[in-house]
């Protein structure tokens, strides 16, 4: 089972923004989006780029992760 923060949208809000808040990366919306299909699409009937103001949105709550960067060059992944 999946855990979930709610964030609770402002005026202008996108998705980008959202994932930039809680991830620090901007392109992981696709975890919001994924997160959010059965919510919202049926409210709205799509997926908008920029989200309604006082829309919930549910924000899985993701596995942390090191950067490769930040290991000793044997530690690292090799690709």
């Amino acid at each position: 089972m999946s855990a979930y923060l709610t964030h609770v949208t402002g005026p202008g809000e996108r998705w980008d923004h959202i994932a930039y808040r809680y991830y620090g990366d901007a392109t992981r919306r696709g975890e919001l989006l994924r997160a959010n299909l059965g919510t919202l699409v049926p409210v709205l009937g799509v997926i908008p780029p920029v989200l309604p103001a006082n829309v919930e949105v549910r924000v899985p709550v993701l596995a942390a992760t090191t950067p490769d960067i930040q290991l000793p060059p044997w530690k690292r992944k090799v690709v």
